[in-house]
């Protein structure tokens, strides 16, 4: 992570200084998956547009645009690779079906936040994911990694593996799979239509986001039941998808001044987030939510269960299968270093 920290503050003194040579202006139009107005979520997109226009003295930046605004959250990636739009920012694993190693967006048990975010830009992940997208004449950089996630809201006790069976739950990714298998009916629902379907009794729980994303969607206004860990997703990626032919447009500086600024937009979203959602999750508590983990046999079926779903996925696709055991074995390598630095509370 400090490797990483670095490379992010040379990129950015080094842009700097060039930024005055910058072409004529340039702003990009960037269509979200998700409303503008979501909090932490977009606000790293608008933290991307700011650190642009301040690197290139106001030549570079973005015009947002919200979920439906012009194009539909599905029709992103088909929108920008034809050249319909010029770009988007969605979350990587919505586009697993047309895209197989977008799945490793979102890896049940997989990495934690800063490993996936080293693995992406160190070590080599970026470059797997690339090749997936290249078909579609789609640039992605990967400007913001979410921390772990809740479990879910749920409108019954989650006791033992049992009652995920006939459970309707939105959950996005390889997580579904996981929950299918264990007899429930999981499907994506994009973010502005989970309240209503959670509403109207046609799905019983949701995962979505962090606490602070979740409170302002207001699940937990339906649901009782608010649990963890984030099993499904202990870390997940964002993503800016620009068409290639409009990347290609950039000259070197102006495409080194926009993964400068992805890789500040990444920083911030490792580093804001974790304390924001003790406060959240306390007050989801004085209003009546009941907050509780995962009993541990359940984890340990769901881990079981993913371990296979996973093996599966990477057998099906050769370059997803890539991007997990590459992404498998960096963790690993962390990982062992971790836990000699551990230090017991």
């Amino acid at each position: 992570m400090k490797k990483l920290l670095m490379k992010s503050m040379v990129a950015v003194s080094a842009i700097a200084v060039l930024a005055s040579g910058a072409a004529s202006a340039k702003e990009l139009d960037v269509h979200l998956s998700i409303p503008k107005d979501l909090v932490f979520l977009s606000d790293s997109t608008k933290l991307m547009d700011k650190t642009l226009r301040d690197m290139s003295g106001g030549k570079m930046g973005f015009k947002l645009y919200g979920a439906g605004e012009l194009v539909p959250a599905g029709e992103i990636l088909e929108s920008v690779g034809s050249g319909a739009i010029p770009a988007g920012w969605t979350f990587l694993g919505q586009w697993g079906g047309q895209v197989p190693v977008a799945k490793i967006a979102a890896t049940p048990f997989g990495a934690d936040p800063s490993v996936l975010a080293s693995w992406l830009h160190l070590g080599g992940g970026l470059e797997i994911i690339q090749r997936g997208f290249d078909k579609l004449n789609v640039k992605v950089l990967a400007c913001h990694v979410t921390n772990p996630e809740p479990g879910g809201w749920f409108n019954k006790e989650i006791n033992s593996i049992k009652d995920f069976n006939g459970l309707k739950m939105r959950m996005a990714g390889v997580g579904a799979r996981v929950l299918n298998e264990l007899g429930a009916s999981a499907q994506y629902l994009p973010a502005g239509e989970i309240y209503l379907a959670l509403e109207r009794g046609r799905i019983d729980a949701t995962e979505f986001s962090l606490p602070i994303i979740d409170k302002q969607l207001g699940f937990n206004k339906i649901a009782k039941f608010y649990y963890y860990p984030g099993w499904h997703q202990p870390a997940s990626v964002d993503t800016l998808l620009i068409n290639m032919d409009v990347w290609k447009s950039y000259s070197k500086q102006e495409q080194a001044m926009m993964e400068a600024a992805c890789q500040t937009s990444l920083m911030w979203t490792l580093n804001a987030a974790p304390p924001a959602q003790t406060p959240q999750i306390e007050a989801f508590e004085a209003t009546g939510t009941v907050v509780k983990r995962f009993p541990d046999p359940v984890l340990a079926e769901l881990r079981t269960v993913a371990e296979a779903v996973l093996e599966e996925e990477a057998a099906k696709d050769a370059l997803y299968g890539e991007a997990y055991q590459s992404m498998k074995a960096y963790a690993s390598a962390a990982d062992r270093w971790n836990s000699l630095q551990s230090i017991p509370k």
